[in-house]
């Protein structure tokens, strides 16, 4: 049995210049951390003593005796791509899928990873994100960048560039006492409204000139908002302005970013004391994260009060291993 533990992410800035149309032609560059709310995937080989040959238990359950015969998109070419067969597949969250933190990106990292140890293999964490984001992109035609796949598979507080030839994840130098308070200066609420980031992604395809634009604008914003975090003399306040900044642009980048109900809460945020915030991921609902001054806190809270409150840690780990239990295994004969 192997049980892995991979982390979902949060993105700051730089969101949408990690898709491979952009990038591979004007380069792109994200500030994102992963955070300590994790998903869980369970594997084993199924015992043959079933009428079906594969389980595999997410928000359903399926039963089959053939892969081609799951209806989980990721599951089933993921299966094919590692030539697995005979297994029982769990999959478990903190936090409920849909949402706006990458929750598929990470479930495809961890699959990858407990097949692999599955099979008695060691994949790196560079391997497993090139093959989610083969996996998400590729073999299952799903629209999106490319961020998600890196940040749960290698973890941290990191900058990722992204050029032609692919991309580079390099950690953001920042003492342990300024991350904790910008840490602690960030509040998550959670919406209730859950979407396919890949459905906003394809509607978020009009006038591609004048996103261009707009994504060129927010890439602009990353620099700035690295020299904020690792220049101690510096006040973070400056981050938390400049979020409310890539939030207005990302906000013209397609029809889908927002909805009427999420700027309100939104700018109830704002009134509140919050120096600025974003909706997580591709948009069109889920989390909303805002920079809030710790004597505004309890105010913010208050003016939030119709939505779930998620307390956070930064975490560094990416996808791991948490129970490695190898498993005599012989194929049948046909496989």
């Amino acid at each position: 049995m192997i049980i892995t533990k991979t982390p979902f992410r949060m993105s700051f800035f730089g969101g949408g210049t990690d898709m491979e149309s952009f990038f591979k032609k004007n380069s792109g560059s994200v500030i994102s951390t992963t955070f300590d709310k994790y998903c869980y995937v369970n594997v084993r080989h199924l015992p043959r003593f079933f009428e079906y040959s594969t389980e595999i238990s997410y928000s359903k359950t399926e039963r089959v005796t053939d892969v081609e015969m799951i209806q989980h998109p990721a599951v089933r070419n993921a299966m094919k791509m590692l030539d697995m067969h005979e297994i029982r597949l769990t999959y478990e969250a903190d936090l409920p899928a849909r949402s706006g933190l990458g929750t598929s990106s990470s479930f495809a990292v961890g699959m990858l990873n407990a097949f692999y140890a599955l099979k008695g293999k060691y994949a790196s964490k560079r391997q497993l994100a090139d093959e989610a984001v083969y996996l998400e992109r590729i073999l299952c035609g799903e629209a999106g960048g490319w961020q998600d796949q890196i940040a749960a598979s290698f973890g941290g507080f990191n900058r990722i560039n992204f050029n032609a030839d692919g991309y580079e994840v390099l950690p953001i130098i920042i003492s342990p006492e300024r991350k904790r308070q910008l840490n602690n200066n960030l509040m998550m609420f959670f919406t209730g409204f859950t979407r396919f980031s890949s459905d906003i992604q394809k509607t978020n395809k009009l006038d591609e000139k004048s996103k261009e634009k707009q994504l060129k604008q927010m890439l602009e914003l990353v620099d700035r908002a690295e020299m904020i975090l690792t220049d101690k003399t510096r006040n973070l306040d400056d981050f938390g302005r400049l979020l409310d900044v890539t939030w207005k642009l990302k906000r013209k980048t397609g029809s889908a970013v927002s909805t009427d109900s999420i700027d309100e809460l939104y700018n109830r945020g704002l009134e509140a004391g919050a120096l600025g915030g974003k909706l997580l991921g591709a948009g069109g609902g889920g989390f909303l994260v805002f920079y809030v001054q710790p004597e505004k806190q309890e105010a913010v809270r208050c003016a939030m009060h119709n939505l779930m409150y998620i307390p956070f840690k930064f975490e560094d780990g990416g996808t791991q291993v948490i129970y490695y239990g190898p498993e005599a295994y012989e194929p049948l004969k046909n496989e």
